[in-house]
C-alpha cells in the first residue's frame, strides 16, 4: 500500500540551454542523488549519539562496529523523518519497505556491508518545482527515497604513515533522494540543490550544513547531441557545495564532449572534483547493483507503517517554500522574485514577517532584502547573526512610513543600529535626525538654492529634467532631513515645470 502522489510528474521534454561543441550543439543531463543526513539525536540502528563534532571514536556503540551478535534496531523517530520529507517532496509513501545489505568493502564500513535500502524504499516518486531566473520555473522528478546508514570516516591527515578510522558518523542515518536525470545545465543543478535544501531545512529532517557533510551530493552527467538517446553517464561523488555543483557539471559536461569529439569514447565511472583545480578525475569504474550482491537483511523485519500514523505526520508539515512564496505574493503584494528570495531560508521568511507585521510590507520587503541581507552577504553572516533585530528592522521601516525619517537618513540609522545597536527610535531623537516637515523651513531652503543658481534656473526651465538638480541641492542643504517629496513639489512650483 502506498500513500497517494499529490503531484504527477512527466519526463522533462525541453532541451534547455545547450553547448557549443566543434560538431554542433550538445546537451547536458543531470541527476543527482543526495545524501542528507537525518536530523535525529541517535544513530538509525543503535542509540549512539549523532552529534557532529565529538573526538574520534566518542560516539560508537557496538553495533556501530559491528561486534559480534550485535543486532540492530531501528529507530523509529528516523523513519518519521523520512516520511515527512517524502510527504514535503509530494511524494508518495510506501507502506511496506525493507532493507538490505549492500556489500563491498571498505576500512570505514566495519561490518563489511552498508544496511539500506534497494528495490523496496521507504518513498516513492515525487516532484521538487524549482524557480529560475526570469521568472522561469522546472519540474525535477524525484524517483525515491531511501534510508541508509553512514559510513565512517578514514583520516589520512593524522599520521604520515598510516591512515585512521573515525566511527563517529557510523551508522548515522541518512536519506539518498534520487531525482530523474531532469536538470539540463549547472545552474539548474545548482538551483535543484538549493531548493531541495531549503525544503528539508523547513521540514527540519535535515541542517543541510554542507561544510559539516551532513548534506553532499553525487552528480551524474552525461551529454548528447539534441533528440538523441541519452549518453553514458559519469557519477561526480561527495560535492558538499552548490557552487562546487555547477563548476563540476560545466567541466564534466566540456570533458565528456572534447573526448566524443576527439573520437574517444565515455566509459561508465566515479569520478572526483578537486574544487583547487576546478575539474574532475577518475576515481575508479562504476559499480553496478549486481556488484553490492544485494539481499534483504535479515536482521531486520520489513518495515510496516500504519497510514493513521501517515497521516498524522502529513497532518503536522510547516508551510512549504512554494506555499510560502504564494502566499507572500497574494497577502504582501509582493512580485514573484521578492517572495522568492525571502522563502529561501525559513529564518529569512519568518524575519520578514516579523518586520511587515502591521507595515508596509513592500517597504519591508525592500529594507530586508536589500539593506540586511546585503549587509549580510558583505561580511558573511547568517539571519540568526544579524546585530539588527526583526523589532529593530521594523522601527526603522515605520519611522520612514510615518514620514520621521527619510530613506537616506534611515540608512544611516540602520549603520549605527547595525554598528552600536540601540532602539531606532531613540536613535533619531538623540542625534536629531529627524525629517524636516516644516513646509516653512523647507521653502526658505528652497528659494535660497534656487537664489544662488540663477543660471540652472533658466536651463532647468528648458529642460524640466534638470529640476532634480536644485532637489538634491536642496537636501544637501538641509542635510537630508527635508521631506524629499515636499522638495520636489515646491522646486517645480518655483521653477514653473
Amino acid at each position: 500500500m502506498t500513500t497517494a502522489v499529490t503531484a504527477v510528474h512527466t519526463s522533462r521534454a525541453d532541451t534547455g540551454p545547450l553547448i557549443e561543441g566543434a560538431t554542433g550543439k550538445w546537451e547536458v543531463i543531470v541527476g543527482m542523488e543526495v545524501h542528507a543526513q537525518v536530523l535525529s539525536k541517535a544513530k538509525l540502528f543503535s542509540g549512539a549519539s549523532a552529534e557532529f563534532g565529538a573526538d574520534p571514536n566518542e560516539h560508537v556503540s557496538f553495533v556501530d562496529a559491528a561486534m559480534p551478535g550485535m543486532l540492530p534496531v531501528i529507530n523509529k523517530y528516523c523513519v518519521e523523518q523520512a516520511v515527512k520529507t517524502g510527504l514535503g517532496l509530494k511524494a508518495a509513501i510506501n507502506h511496506r519497505s525493507i532493507f538490505d545489505r549492500k556489500n563491498y568493502f571498505y576500512p570505514d564500513l566495519p561490518a563489511g556491508y552498508q544496511i539500506s535500502q534497494y528495490k523496496h524504499p521507504v518513498v516513492g516518486e515525487g516532484v521538487v518545482i524549482v524557480d529560475l531566473p526570469g521568472g522561469k520555473s522546472i519540474s525535477v522528478g524525484i524517483e525515491r527515497l531511501h534510508l541508509e546508514q553512514d559510513a565512517g570516516k578514514s583520516l589520512h591527515d593524522q599520521h604520515p604513515d598510516q591512515s585512521f578510522v573515525d566511527l563517529n558518523r557510523a551508522g548515522v542515518a541518512l536519506m539518498e533522494i534520487v531525482s530523474r536525470p531532469d536538470l539540463r545545465s549547472s545552474e539548474e543543478a545548482a538551483a535543484y540543490l538549493k531548493k531541495l535544501r531549503a525544503i528539508l531545512r523547513y521540514l527540519g529532517t535535515c541542517d543541510g550544513n554542507m561544510e559539516e557533510g551532513s548534506m553532499r551530493a553525487d552528480v551524474n552527467v552525461s551529454v548528447r547531441k539534441p533528440g538523441e538517446p541519452l549518453g553514458t553517464r559519469c557519477e561526480i561523488k561527495n560535492v558538499n557545495s552548490m557552487r562546487f555543483v555547477a563548476q563540476a557539471v560545466d567541466y564534466e559536461a566540456r570533458r565528456q564532449i572534447d573526448v566524443i569529439e576527439g573520437g574517444g569514447k565515455i566509459n561508465q565511472e566515479t569520478r572526483l572534483f578537486d574544487s583547487k583545480k576546478g575539474e574532475t578525475r577518475s576515481m575508479r569504474s562504476k559499480e553496478e547493483a549486481h556488484d553490492y550482491r544485494y539481499f534483504p537483511d535479515p536482521d531486520l523485519l520489513p518495515l510496516e507503517l500504519e497510514d493513521a500514523w501517515v497521516q498524522r505526520i502529513k497532518g503536522s508539515l510547516p508551510e512549504l517554500p512554494d506555499d510560502k512564496k504564494d502566499r507572500f505574493m497574494r497577502d504582501y503584494g509582493l512580485s514573484l522574485y521578492d517572495a522568492g528570495v525571502l522563502i529561501s531560508e525559513r529564518e529569512s521568511a519568518d524575519f520578514f514577517e516579523a518586520v511587515a507585521k502591521g507595515r508596509d510590507a513592500k517597504l519591508a520587503a525592500n529594507w530586508v532584502i536589500n539593506e540586511l541581507f546585503g549587509r549580510l552577504n558583505k561580511e558573511d553572516k547568517s539571519i540568526g547573526e544579524s546585530p539588527v533585530s526583526a523589532e529593530a528592522m521594523g522601527a526603522i521601516v515605520s519611522l520612514i512610513s510615518d514620514g520621521t525619517i527619510s530613506g537616506k537618513i534611515a540608512k544611516d540609522v540602520f549603520e549605527i543600529a547595525w554598528s552600536e545597536g540601540g532602539d531606532p527610535a531613540a536613535i533619531v531623537e538623540k542625534r536629531g535626525l529627524k525629517q524636516v516637515t516644516d513646509m516653512g523651513a523647507i521653502e526658505a531652503a528652497v528659494d535660497e538654492v534656487i537664489a544662488a543658481n540663477p543660471q540652472k534656473v533658466e536651463q532647468a526651465k528648458a529642460k524640466p529634467t534638470l529640476a532634480g538638480w536644485f532637489v538634491g541641492q536642496v537636501m544637501k542643504a538641509t542635510g537630508g532631513k527635508a521631506n524629499p517629496q515636499a522638495v520636489n513639489d515646491l522646486v517645480k512650483k518655483k521653477l514653473g515645470v
